[in-house]
């Protein structure tokens, strides 16, 4: 039983899990608009949220320790660029919930709940 267990497991060991979170980020960073299965989007959601929130208070105060945690959960220079200077501009003036995620139905081999995450425009 899994009594008072936190998380998704999502059928993955616990490194492939982190692999698919990193890319599901930076996919979200990089398109603004990506479709996946409600639960992946579900546990992507937080992390995208914190690393957007994160990147404003180092665009703020110009911290350059903000750009290296940021480049060590995303591991990909160009996707933190556009994360600083395009992203966190942008939300400067909101105080959180930069991701919708918006139910799309059933996918048809399987029947697993899709949905598209998308970042909420300002």
């Amino acid at each position: 039983m899994r009594h008072r267990r936190a998380g998704r497991r999502l059928g993955r060991n616990s490194g492939q899990r982190k692999a698919l979170y990193r890319n599901l980020t930076k996919e979200l960073f990089t398109h603004e608009v990506i479709h996946t299965t409600e639960a992946k989007a579900k546990s992507v959601r937080p992390l995208a949220e914190k690393l957007i929130t994160l990147a404003k208070h180092g665009v703020v105060d110009n911290r350059v320790h903000a750009q290296r945690l940021a480049m060590a959960r995303l591991n990909d220079p160009t996707v933190v660029r556009k994360l600083f200077n395009e992203l966190a501009p942008r939300y400067a003036g909101r105080p959180g919930g930069y991701i919708r995620i918006t139910k799309l139905g059933p996918r048809k081999g399987d029947g697993a709940e899709m949905v598209q995450i998308e970042l909420v425009e300002e």
